[in-house]
């Protein structure tokens, strides 16, 4: 099953998709039928702790001129970094390269603590897409992922389904692709992980809880490049839908902030 989480008319709603005579809607939870525009796209779940994986293709490692990592390079991000679908990213005006990352996020439904891989995958509520965005201007090696490179407000995004992990047949074999201004840009797919999705349950859960709630992104292939505000950048992932959203100005962002 596909759903979303929308703010309607002064409430948070559950929405799935439709399609009408008119074409793609939301039904929300209480039978009403809006047009996807009609609504503020939030986040799908409330998202807990945030695990980004970096490095996790090796082809993106070589493009970053990094050095494959022994074990997984994992980082974390903030709750105040996510916004939903059809949100507003803002590249501050004075650094020179920012670019996206289209990522499979996991999404974690039970409690997991010292689970095996061979089990892990029980603990997987379902999926959905990310675009980790990141400023490469701080970036200074993978042992240090600035908080300037990951964390700013509006730089991690998704949605907009969150789909039930039984709905996706193989994982392990989902095509990722990223437009931006509707030239593709990025392509890979999740069977060339460095590390698959059960390991990383396995190594996570072997020293701290993992929750529900709790999101594992799992690292983008080869193809980043510079956007620019104005940009609309479009992620996709095979059986997950579209992400979309625009990046922005400081100007712009301010003046977005203020409206929604």
């Amino acid at each position: 099953m596909m759903r979303a989480r929308v703010a309607y008319a002064g409430a948070i709603h559950e929405a799935t998709p439709i399609v009408t005579e008119h074409g793609p809607r939301l039904r929300l939870a209480d039978g009403r039928v809006r047009d996807e525009r009609d609504v503020v796209w939030l986040a799908p779940f409330e998202a807990g702790t945030i695990f980004a994986l970096g490095l996790n293709y090796a082809e993106h490692a070589k493009e970053l001129q990094f050095t494959q990592q022994e074990e997984p390079l994992v980082f974390l991000k903030g709750p105040g970094s996510v916004i939903g679908h059809r949100g507003v990213t803002r590249r501050p005006d004075d650094v020179t390269f920012m670019h996206y990352e289209c990522e499979l996020a996991v999404v974690i439904g039970r409690t997991a603590q010292h689970v095996k891989r061979e089990s892990a995958m029980q603990y997987v509520a379902g999926y959905t897409i990310a675009n980790d965005y990141a400023i490469r201007d701080y970036l200074e090696n993978y042992y240090r992922p600035n908080l300037r490179v990951k964390n700013r407000d509006g730089g991690t995004v998704l949605g907009p389904w969150f789909v039930d992990a039984a709905d996706i047949a193989d994982v392990n074999a989902l095509e990722l692709r990223t437009y931006v201004n509707g030239e593709l840009k990025q392509r890979g797919n999740t069977r060339d992980f460095v590390t698959g999705i059960a390991e990383l349950i396995e190594y996570l859960s072997s020293f701290m809880t993992l929750a529900p709630g709790d999101v594992i992104l799992t690292g983008t292939p080869e193809g980043v490049f510079n956007v620019n505000a104005g940009d609309e950048v479009i992620c996709e992932i095979d059986g997950l839908g579209r992400l979309i959203n625009t990046i922005a100005s400081d100007a712009e962002f301010g003046r977005a902030s203020t409206t929604e």
